[in-house]
């Protein structure tokens, strides 16, 4: 058997042992240390936000953005049923309720249009605004911001930006024009923003399958300083300023530690270098499956720069002749991952009861759709096998 080939895994720079030696060296191992200062420092000027909080996870960060946001119980957050569990979960843990929407077909991101239906709807059946919209960029690719935040904006719900796939991807807006490059818009003097950075809060991902990693980590950014001192202050157990350990309210225990941030500030260091390579492996998927009848790649949706922190294609069975399912379990006796497209919120369990606006995109997308390997280490042998595998699963011309 063939090494295992992951659909994303950890791929360490080795700038990141100079930062985990210094740590170690000195014994600033906990709690916190200059690695939490510097990661959170580098990041935010990396994504152009003036205020970062290096936490725990990026569910944390997603559950005290939420926390920020005043969202408590009994109040309703719109957010995209075409998700992973964790952009939902937050929602439920502060008492609040999910109000699933449809994702739209140009970017597979939440649908401004349907964004406004459900607020609408909500306003006539509660006589209450949603709290806010959390919006989820999906596999490194921007949702409709303008759109949105207009949207966000017309009703006065809050912003908040779910960015965890999305590091390294930029936004600037329907009027950058597709054939533009991000450098391209800033040299003209267009606006190029990041995702997450729009919003009045947003949330990063470190998890070990993530663009760059910290093996578990998350980073909340916004350009509200006191907003990140509380975010901090929450997530130290809510400790008061004194001596002794005074606590008025509810706390956690969310902070980074020093080494992971040693490891994140080694990987943030060649993100450029990864976003390249996920893109190049998108490229040549693209170069040697785009001709195969019913075949299709997620589109790029020409307002930004898309990451392809994943790969992912649609399969119409009854042109390519096999259905992505059994694509995915012919990768996997050669001990290829691969994985369907998230399912959707609607169609779990845990979420069967929660309001949901549309659904057909979403339901598509999911039925359709699989996630191809895209680690930025792939070598190009491994991706020549995986497409090979999938040409010969095509029905013949």
């Amino acid at each position: 058997m063939s090494e295992r080939i992951y659909l994303s895994p950890p791929h360490m720079s080795g700038l990141e042992r100079k930062y985990v030696d210094e740590a170690f060296d000195t014994n600033w191992v906990a709690p916190l240390g200059p690695n939490v200062d510097g990661f959170e420092r580098e990041f935010a000027a990396r994504v152009g936000s003036p205020h970062a909080a290096a936490l725990s996870s990026g569910t944390a960060a997603l559950h005290l953005a939420l926390i920020l946001s005043d969202v408590g119980p009994g109040d309703e957050v719109i957010v995209s049923s075409l998700t992973f569990v964790a952009s939902v979960n937050p929602i439920t843990y502060v008492g609040a309720k999910p109000i699933l929407v449809d994702s739209e077909e140009r970017s597979w991101n939440l649908d401004p249009e349907r964004i406004e239906e459900a607020i609408r709807d909500r306003m006539t059946k509660t006589g209450r605004l949603p709290k806010a919209v959390l919006a989820v960029h999906l596999y490194g690719q921007s949702a409709d911001l303008d759109a949105i935040h207009a949207v966000c904006q017309r009703h006065g719900v809050t912003l908040v930006e779910d960015a965890a796939e999305a590091l390294g991807t930029t936004y600037w807006g329907k009027d950058g024009g597709g054939g533009s490059s991000s450098a391209d818009r800033a040299g003209s003097g267009g606006s190029v923003k990041s995702p997450g950075t729009i919003g009045r809060v947003g949330v990063f991902s470190f998890n070990g399958n993530k663009i760059i990693t910290t093996s578990g980590g998350g980073m909340l950014v916004s350009s509200d300083e006191a907003l990140i001192q509380r975010a901090r202050k929450l997530a130290t157990q809510a400790r008061d300023p004194a001596p002794h350990y005074e606590h008025t309210e509810v706390g956690y225990n969310y902070r980074m530690s020093n080494i992971l941030a040693g490891v994140g500030r080694g990987q943030l260091a060649v993100l450029d270098e990864r976003v390249a390579a996920r893109r190049e492996n998108f490229a040549y998927y693209q170069e040697a499956l785009g001709s195969l009848p019913g075949l299709m790649f997620q589109p790029d949706a020409g307002w930004g720069l898309h990451t392809r922190w994943l790969t992912c294609v649609l399969v119409d069975p009854t042109k390519f002749g096999a259905t992505r399912e059994q694509i995915r379990v012919r990768l996997e006796e050669h001990n290829i991952e691969s994985r369907p497209l998230w399912k959707p919120m609607h169609l779990q369990p845990l979420f069967a009861d929660a309001p949901m606006y549309g659904g057909a995109v979403a339901d598509r997308l999911f039925e359709l759709g699989l996630c191809l390997p895209s680690g930025s280490s792939l070598a190009a042998e491994d991706r020549e096998r995986i497409a090979g595998l999938i040409r010969e699963m095509a029905r013949p011309a």
